[in-house]
């Protein structure tokens, strides 16, 4: 379809949009944006009308275009005009500013930031950032600048780490997190300690925890891992005993940076011994690989943090790819309920501020960070949602996208030439769900993720003498399911996990 596409007029395309029956009209702009000829954006501009369209169909368009293998700055540009000073749904202005920051990160990889598009995207994030009256507009802008990895915009997000309310500094810490080893400077580590010895003031367990992530994670220095160790005595079993794991898995970890350092500490009986490491807290923190070849690695990891009485604080569920160095988040789920403390009786730490009552969830897929979905914040909003639960799953993400399109032509010695095509689509559905039942005191999350994957290769030799083509075609199906359960009426907790992966048809 994407190869009718290209060579398709603007007035044939845009009719096509317009006369297409309303469920195939997401396949079509999914298409069009995937194509990315000057006719198809054209198009594109004139068929979608941001004020009056339908919010799915405008997501769909935000997300191809966040999803984009190798975006040009006109596609930019296409989001940044359908942005620009109109009034719109809250839901479409955040998943189009995460949508910008993606197009900036990558149109940056292709070493295109002198653009002046680029430019304009990164300025309409920091724009938004600077007006942000409320929150969810603040955290949403620093993901933004999370999915866009640049450099120049780390000073932003320290200050918005170091100074800003829970949720803020949540959203720059795990903005921070997405960038390179190289870029977490001394300065970065410098406010990442204040944050985990609370230096300045109180913060929140998860920002502690993400803070000393970030220490551990980047070529971290031996004095960084012992404060650390040192630290979780006088921390909460729950936080003291997540934080210890994180450790042991780094010595576990083969790809690890910091496992040889990690490695020389635990050789002295002062940090390494049963005081330090019999925390008897239920939450873990386990990662280990789903596959491995030659060249790649694929890793699935589970963190799960609970509070002293046994609820669940915060669960991540990990995919990731690892090869030659790099690192691909394929899919991370992150549920996170705050504010349980006051419901179960639990007594705060001191100095630390009663956060709102809150249930959420991230997901971060082939590394762009998603627009944030809530649950329900607030104690009227979660009592609603008890006695009206639906049992609909919330949809993450779905679509199709165009991972590759590669389009080569090879000299040979004999001077004859060698055409190579190369394409790649992938379907996707992954939806999430979280149920909270206050009478049977139980908490259950499930995520189930669908993808096809289809790869299309021909190889075409021609010259007056001989022709030769080489063709071959492979399609790939997966489901993965994940669920949890946790039943907290009685000690100790109860704790069902279960992954499930079905039987891969491959063709």
């Amino acid at each position: 379809f994407i190869q009718m596409l290209r060579g398709a007029k603007r007035r044939d395309v845009l009719q096509l949009l317009r006369r297409a029956p309303e469920e195939a009209r997401p396949f079509l702009v999914e298409a069009a944006v995937a194509t990315q000829s000057v006719a198809s954006l054209a198009a594109l501009s004139d068929f979608l009308d941001f004020s009056q369209e339908p919010k799915s169909l405008l997501e769909k368009f935000l997300y191809a275009a966040a999803f984009s293998p190798r975006p040009s700055g006109e596609l930019l540009q296409l989001v940044l005009d359908k942005l620009d000073g109109k009034q719109l749904a809250p839901e479409i202005w955040e998943t189009g500013i995460v949508a910008v920051g993606s197009l900036v990160g990558k149109l940056c990889q292709q070493r295109l930031c002198g653009l002046q598009v680029v430019e304009r995207g990164v300025e309409t994030i920091l724009r938004g950032l600077r007006g942000a009256q409320e929150e969810p507009r603040v955290v949403v802008s620093l993901l933004a600048l999370g999915n866009a990895r640049l450099p120049e915009t780390i000073p932003t997000l320290l200050e918005h780490a170091e100074d800003g309310p829970t949720a803020v500094t949540t959203a720059a810490t795990s903005a921070l997190q997405r960038f390179p080893a190289p870029h977490i400077s001394s300065k970065v580590k410098q406010v990442m300690r204040r944050i985990f010895h609370q230096k300045r003031k109180s913060y929140d367990k998860t920002c502690r925890l993400a803070a000393a992530e970030i220490l551990l994670d980047s070529h971290p220095l031996p004095m960084d891992v012992i404060n650390i160790l040192l630290a979780t005595p006088e921390m909460d079993t729950e936080v003291a005993t997540f934080l210890l794991l994180k450790v042991q898995n780094s010595l576990r970890d083969h790809h690890h940076l910091a496992r040889k350092i990690m490695k020389d500490i635990m050789g002295d009986p002062r940090i390494n011994n049963y005081n330090f490491f019999s925390k008897a807290g239920i939450s873990s923190s386990f990662s280990g690989p789903l596959a491995v070849t030659q060249d790649l690695t694929s890793t699935f990891g589970l963190d799960l943090l609970f509070l002293e009485g046994g609820f669940l604080r915060k669960s991540v569920s990990d995919f990731s790819l690892l090869s030659h160095g790099q690192r691909l988040r394929a899919a991370q789920v992150t549920f996170e309920a705050q504010g349980m403390e006051s419901m179960m009786g639990e007594n705060l730490s001191e100095g630390e501020e009663e956060p709102e009552l809150m249930a959420g969830m991230a997901a971060t897929f082939l590394d762009v960070q998603l627009r944030p979905v809530v649950f329900f914040q607030g104690y009227t909003d979660l009592m609603a949602k008890v006695l009206l639960s639906s049992t609909e799953p919330t949809s993450v993400v779905r679509g199709n996208l165009l991972l590759m399109d590669h389009h080569q032509v090879i000299p040979l010695q004999s001077g004859l030439q060698v055409t190579v095509k190369l394409q790649g689509g992938l379907g996707l559905d992954i939806a999430a769900d979280m149920d909270v039942s206050i009478w049977e005191q139980e908490l259950k999350t499930s995520v189930n993720a669908r993808g096809s994957l289809a790869m299309d290769f021909q190889a075409e030799l021609d010259s007056p003498l001989l022709q030769a083509t080489l063709r071959s075609q492979t399609e790939v199906e997966t489901s993965i399911h994940f669920d949890t359960k946790l039943r907290f009426s009685s000690s100790p907790v109860l704790m069902c996990l279960q992954l499930r992966e079905e039987q891969v048809p491959y063709r």
